[in-house]
């Protein structure tokens, strides 16, 4: 070979390892943990990712709080509620998409425009009074996702008062945006978990399926302290719950929580005291957890019994205020101890 041929070639190859060594060095991957507060609550992420992504996830839980919290006077829903119309961004139109499948499903137990009704009980009940049926009536009519038109990028309340909450997928879905987040900045294992809402795809540092919590009611009310029921095992899964256990009354001797039924306008009683689901998608998760508390004990175990798409696990109390455990076989088949 020529000499000056054969040295060309010992540069290039120099070169190739070089740029190899470099990409190799620059795409190996490490374990990364977050935390912090929002909306209240606090975060706990794991991932794994060739850099720090922690400003990201900052600014995606930013991104979704501008967009659908109801308790930041400067996000688009309480525009929303303000004016009766906005200008939505994806955020918005994503959650509405996913409030109305769960709506339509539940027959209209789940709603995010429930919002007035709730208000309004909270406030009356502080007071120690009731709602009138007169008011209850007046409210109803203001509460019904067909209230709310989507028109090209707008929302677009349909009568006056008319408000919308998403406080019962909003963390869902930030679990998800987070998670979507991650995976295109080259992450395909990862844990996040906001308030207990959780998002779990991949794998965990031991090379196993996640292993995440559900915890045991606790006669507590302000309690922060956890006792482990049982464990998932999940695998590109979410699971979330919704439960009042913490803030239940004794009537009778029974323990009951008080929900809002957006179909009826009452804050009925219920036995149920707390919902997980696992479903593909936390917002979905989220939604249903809500739907089901609102449905009851009896109605939810009916609908879920045979669903193989949603995992459920219901938290009772019984005649004697024990604890009433029950679940379908796709939530006990991730359950590992």
């Amino acid at each position: 070979m020529n000499i000056k041929y054969r040295y060309l070639a010992i540069i290039v190859l120099s070169c190739l390892v070089g740029v190899l060594f470099f990409i190799r060095k620059e795409n190996k991957k490490q374990l990364f943990t977050a935390q912090g507060e929002v909306w209240t609550t606090e975060y706990h992420i794991t991932y794994e990712a060739s850099k720090n992504l922690d400003d990201s996830i900052a600014a995606v839980l930013d991104m979704v709080d501008k967009s659908a919290s109801a308790y930041n006077p400067q996000s688009l829903v309480s525009q929303f509620n303000a004016t009766g119309e906005v200008a939505a961004d994806g955020i918005i139109m994503l959650l509405m998409r996913e409030s109305r499948v769960v709506n339509e499903q539940s027959g209209g137990l789940y709603d995010p425009t429930v919002m007035p009704l709730v208000g309004a009980w909270k406030k009356v009940r502080k007071q120690g009074g009731m709602l009138s049926q007169q008011e209850i009536d007046s409210l109803v009519a203001l509460v019904g996702l067909d209230k709310v038109m989507a028109s090209g990028n707008k929302l677009v309340a349909m009568s006056k008062g008319v408000q919308l909450d998403f406080s019962s997928i909003a963390k869902g879905l930030a679990c998800d945006e987070v998670g979507r987040m991650l995976e295109r900045n080259g992450a395909k294992n990862y844990l996040v978990e906001i308030g207990g809402e959780v998002v779990a795809r991949g794998i965990n540092s031991h090379g196993e399926k996640w292993h995440v919590s559900v915890d045991l009611p606790t006669d507590q009310a302000e309690t922060t302290s956890h006792e482990s029921m049982l464990v998932l095992e999940l695998n590109n899964e979410s699971v979330a719950t919704s439960g009042n256990y913490r803030q239940y009354a004794e009537v009778d001797g029974k323990r009951v929580t008080h929900i809002v039924n957006p179909r009826t306008g009452l804050a009925e009683q219920s036995d149920l005291l707390s919902v997980s689901i696992i479903a593909p998608t936390c917002a979905t998760a989220d939604a249903w957890a809500t739907a089901c508390m609102v449905m009851g004990t009896d109605a939810t175990q009916q609908m879920m019994d045979k669903r193989t798409d949603l995992g459920v696990l219901t938290i009772s109390a019984d005649s004697a205020g024990n604890y009433v455990v029950w679940s379908n076989k796709a939530f006990a088949e991730k359950v590992t101890k």
